[in-house]
């Protein structure tokens, strides 16, 4: 998984937090968690506030 798959890593954090409002996860978190995700392959260096925040309001649409 890469950065810029910000639906598939929405699905998964969803499924692994699933009881955590993605509204109240900090950006150095949030890069963290998704870090962390199995199946995530990523240059570390190629994520910014931009793509947090996409990954995040993914992350609330998914929810809803």
């Amino acid at each position: 998984m890469k950065w810029i798959e910000v639906y598939d890593i929405a699905i998964d954090l969803d499924e692994k937090y699933p009881d955590t409002d993605p509204m109240t996860v900090s950006f150095p978190d949030l890069y963290e968690w998704v870090m962390a995700l199995e199946g995530f392959d990523d240059d570390p260096n190629h994520c910014g506030e931009k793509v947090l925040e996409a990954i995040q309001m993914a992350w609330i649409e998914e929810r809803e």
